[in-house]
């Protein structure tokens, strides 16, 4: 905690003495009536809710009986500020204090109110009305208020409030035409911004404000309608810290250029040197696609990188970064070279910038808030809303010479035509990852013939499901040869690819034809004689024998001849042997029966001297 404490102070310390003009944006607050408060004063911008940069808004004024400081809901004083039909839009008027401004617009917006203005409590100059702080920042509706607002003097609120308890009615009109410059036909803006994802809301917004800006960004760099620069905060470490365990794992380049540890716990994650880097990187990407003509592959490189690279996926790795660089076609060795050596005890050109860029000139002012969007030298003031910075950006060009992205919603990109976007392909089946959409390309694996591949879209994607071997053979490994198909497709799983018999490899890339002879898996008795076949083998003997595969032996063909009349013989000589012995059972036994029962019935018929004795059975042949 000390640590975590200590590292705080001296970002505060650095805040203080490095910065000395923080800017309130303002726009003009137009009193049509009644005639005592006629005039034009001045309001600050809120930083939340949307602007109506380069527009109008008339309104007449409420300030509630009740619930006066608008901290809870008007649903609770059954309070509505919705406008009857035919009549003005309602601006609510709410008193400074006791809860966030956020949340002041945010109940305004709930009762129907068109804008909110917040009086100040006490005279000072104006301030910008911000979100709150990280801690307190992961409120729903902070991403939801669409209502412009505006904090306006203690002395002008003091006045309209007693205007209103006397019964008169406010009229305002809200003037933001002004609010940025528009000299010319092209506008120039800058996007002061961070690749740490992990500081909560507002991290999230701003990463998904990049995905949805894309499109219609790259397409105004590509007509030529604006120049886009991004830039990205640093501090240095004061040399009272310079040795401590905070700057070495928060800072580069002998604590030159440090960040906040992304999880504000030194003890784990990534640290504020990884952000450092990585910011430094960003830069060099879009100096590398600037010098060569293509500035707006910034923003592929950031969106991709926030999807294929994030910290909670422990992907926030310079491999990793690479990877996506490559897949946009930008060279490597140059970034490499504009990064340096955060190692080096010495000053880092692109950082240096940086950080004297930090310093405001003319009328820009400090940037000290994370986002922040520059337009036209003027800091835009409002929520980062693909709609809203586009109507802002719009303000700032010459009154006709907007292009037609700004007359229409309708915004479409053709980033696929070139190197397919940095998507993954398949150019022998014609098969793509790459989308174009209104926000700019994405990268998402396709379906095709009803057949669905899944992957990451930007490096792999497989075809899967039962019918994905009809699809360039589902991504595996296929060969025909002498008329005969070799395919790695597995017909019977959802995905999946596996050489055939015959073959070894990945399945995917490879399959190399397994010489079955050379490994010794065939032909391996003496007199075999192996050949090795594309997917298989033949087996061959010497001589005049035959091979017999399932035994994996050779047999003469004599030898085989030979055996089988000796078989003819010994089964003749068997039935002859059983001939004879036939014979000689009956010659014998059924004879010698035959006469004992012909001896039996002589008896009866001509008895014999001895027939009391037990008759003598003599051989047929003698009677």
């Amino acid at each position: 905690m000390r640590e975590k404490l200590g590292f705080s102070i001296w970002v505060l310390f650095l805040l203080g003495s490095c910065f000395g003009k923080f800017v309130v944006e303002k726009n003009s607050l137009r009193v049509t009536s009644p005639d005592s408060l006629k005039g034009v004063y001045e309001c600050a911008i809120g930083n939340f809710g949307v602007p109506q940069y380069g527009g109008t808004m008339v309104g007449t004024v409420v300030h509630p009986k009740a619930n006066q400081k608008a901290c809870k809901s008007f649903d609770e004083v059954d309070l509505s500020f919705k406008s009857k039909p035919g009549g003005l839009p309602i601006f609510l008027l709410a008193d400074r204090g006791d809860c966030y401004f956020t949340l002041k617009a945010w109940n305004a917006q709930k009762a129907g109110a068109a804008a909110i203005l917040v009086t100040d409590d006490k005279i000072e100059p104006l301030i910008t009305m911000d979100t709150p702080e990280e801690e307190d920042s992961r409120a729903d509706y902070l991403q939801n208020i669409n209502i412009p607002s505006a904090l306006i003097s203690k002395t002008l609120g003091d006045s309209i409030k007693k205007a209103i308890s006397s019964g008169e009615m406010i009229n305002i009109n809200l003037d933001w035409r002004e609010a940025l410059p528009h000299p010319d036909d092209r506008v120039e803006y800058e996007f002061w911004t961070n690749s740490n994802d992990e500081c909560g809301p507002k991290c999230d917004s701003q990463i998904e404000f990049v995905k949805n800006f894309k499109g219609a960004a790259q397409i105004l760099e590509k007509g030529g309608y604006t120049q886009f620069t991004p830039h990205y905060i640093t501090w240095y470490c004061p040399d009272a810290f310079s040795l401590s365990k905070q700057c070495k794992s928060q800072c580069i380049n002998h604590g030159r250029y440090c960040a906040p540890d992304p999880e504000q716990d030194f003890s784990r994650g990534y640290d504020g040197k990884d952000v450092v880097v990585q910011n430094l990187r960003q830069v060099c990407v879009f100096k590398v696609a600037n010098e060569s003509g293509k500035p707006w592959l910034w923003w592929d490189y950031v969106t991709d990188f926030s999807i294929r690279c994030p910290m909670k996926e422990k992907k926030y790795t310079k491999e990793c970064a690479e990877k996506v660089i490559k897949s946009l076609g930008l060279d490597l060795n140059k970034i490499d070279k504009c990064i340096g050596d955060p190692e080096a005890d010495e000053e880092n050109p692109v950082l240096k910038a940086e950080q004297d860029a930090q310093i405001g000139t003319g009328s820009r002012g400090d940037v000290t808030i994370l986002p922040t969007l520059v337009i036209n030298s003027r800091q835009y003031r409002g929520k980062l809303d693909k709609g809203a910075v586009l109507k802002a950006i719009c303000a700032g060009f010459q009154e006709t010479t907007e292009p037609a992205v700004c007359l229409s919603d309708g915004i479409e990109t053709n980033e696929c035509l070139e190197n397919n976007g940095g998507c993954w392909q398949d150019k022998a089946a014609n098969i793509t990852a790459c989308k174009d959409t209104f926000r700019g390309r994405i990268c998402e694996c396709p379906v095709v013939q009803g057949v669905k591949f899944v992957g990451n879209g930007y490096t792999h994607c497989e075809a899967s499901g039962a019918l994905r071997c009809g699809i360039n053979n589902g991504g595996c490994w296929k060969n025909t040869r002498d008329g005969k198909t070799y395919s790695a497709c597995i017909e019977d799983r959802s995905k999946g690819c596996k050489c055939p018999p015959g073959f070894k490899g990945d399945g995917v890339n490879t399959c190399e034809d397994v010489d079955e002879c050379k490994e010794k898996l065939a032909c391996q008795c003496p007199e075999c004689k192996c050949k090795n076949t594309y997917g298989s083998y033949e087996c061959s003997c010497s001589g005049n024998a035959l091979y017999m595969r399932e035994h994996d032996t050779c047999i003469s063909k004599e030898g085989k001849a030979s055996s089988s009349w000796n078989v003819f013989w010994v089964i003749f000589l068997g039935l002859a042997a059983a001939g004879v012995g036939g014979y000689a059972v009956y010659k014998y036994r059924i004879r010698r029966y035959m006469d004992s029962e012909i001896r039996a019935i002589m008896a009866q018929y001509m008895p014999l001297d001895n027939q009391g004795e037990t008759p003598n059975h003599v051989p047929h042949a003698d009677i």
